[in-house]
């Protein structure tokens, strides 16, 4: 088949399929047994977390997009949207992003398959040593070493709560796994509690290296990242308008329902019309990825546009939900102010918006 060929005939599968599905509904179900907002809120207060991962990788959802022959289930990305979304729609920590994503995607393009069994099954959970807020569109910090003994402080990293092991980028330009044993961790003021951030420190600890294009690797994970986040904030803007809906049908004011207030319609409306558009940008940048049907640069288009239209989106959710459900939505019990950090955290992590639309114009060759 000829490029042209692809261009014309090629139609990505933009309908989630049967076994997606029911991925959804276990997902959903785990989550619903084994935490809550008032679990979740707890955490901001020093209360324990459920340790989900295990169950997590019992289902296949730590190795989902591990190749078979690693012990991974060998799935396309946009059957791991599918669990990114509902765990935007009930924000509990969890390591999917970061180690199931970015780490397995780094680590096989890396071509290093040592540590992806462990991934796979869970027993190992990796980190990347850089910023959360490095987009794939930019270089990444580096620490130095001599030989393989690395040293430096990188700010910002997601992860580190539950990382066995980091992926460290040298400043030779080679790519490094590092044991968390041998690196210090300093944990951060992070405004999403659910996703915390840390700063790294490696003192002349030893590291194994795994590539020489530390820079390859790390983009197609971050790039992964970025193409799955605009899922989870789909998830978050489908969870604030789904349950704001629900409270302005029984809300009453004036001896009327909220919700049948003309201007409160039209809110709403608009608020619904945009997080389906999020949902299918979203499942258009998990499709497209990696999918040979798709030549990569329409693949980086659709996941900027994703990352940059989800990101906002998902905040303005959030903060309408805040508003419209009045002043309960202002209290700490109640879970909107859960959805408003994580989406703003979201916002700035893996490139803000503006980083993500200038790197469309770019790739659409539009005039700065």
């Amino acid at each position: 088949m000829s490029g042209a060929d692809v261009a014309t005939d090629y139609v990505p599968a933009l309908l989630t399929d049967e076994v997606e599905e029911d991925l959804r509904a276990a997902v959903r179900d785990l989550l619903s047994h084994r935490t809550d907002h008032a679990t979740i809120i707890g955490g901001y207060d020093g209360a324990p977390q459920p340790d989900l991962w295990p169950e997590m990788a019992q289902l296949g959802l730590a190795g989902l997009l591990i190749a078979e022959e690693h012990g991974g289930a060998g799935a396309t990305p946009a059957v791991a949207a599918v669990v990114l979304e509902e765990l935007g729609a009930l924000p509990a920590r969890t390591p999917m992003l970061t180690s199931a994503i970015i780490a397995a995607t780094t680590l096989t393009v890396a071509a290093d398959t040592e540590y992806l069994p462990g991934l796979a099954d869970g027993s190992v959970v990796a980190a990347v040593a850089v910023p959360f807020s490095t987009s794939s569109y930019d270089a990444c910090a580096t620490v130095g070493g001599d030989g393989d003994r690395l040293s430096g402080r990188v700010v910002s990293v997601a992860g580190t709560e539950s990382a066995t092991i980091y992926l460290v980028p040298g400043a030779d330009g080679a790519l490094y796994v590092v044991d968390a044993t041998d690196v210090v961790v300093t944990a951060t003021p992070s405004l999403d509690m659910t996703r915390p951030v840390a700063d790294v420190v490696l003192e002349n600890a030893p590291g194994r290296r795994v590539t020489d294009d530390a820079a390859g690797a790390l983009r197609a994970g971050l790039t992964a990242g970025a193409a799955l986040l605009a899922s989870e904030q789909a998830g978050i803007a489908r969870w604030c308008v789904t349950e704001t809906v629900g409270y302005l049908q029984q809300r009453r004011q004036f001896g009327r329902i909220v919700g049948g207030f003309q201007a409160v319609k039209h809110r709403l409306a608009d608020l619904y019309a945009d997080a389906e558009q999020a949902s299918a940008i979203a499942r258009a940048a998990a499709v497209t990825l990696a999918d040979r049907g798709v030549d990569a640069d329409e693949s980086a288009l659709t996941t900027a546009v994703a990352a940059a239209y989800c990101g906002d989106l998902a905040v303005r959710a959030a903060e309408e939900a805040v508003q419209l459900h009045g002043g309960i939505g202002m209290t700490w019990e109640h879970p909107a102010h859960l959805y408003l950090k994580r989406a703003k955290a979201d916002q700035i992590a893996l490139g803000t918006p503006g980083r993500h639309r200038a790197a469309l114009a770019d790739l659409a060759d539009l005039p700065a």
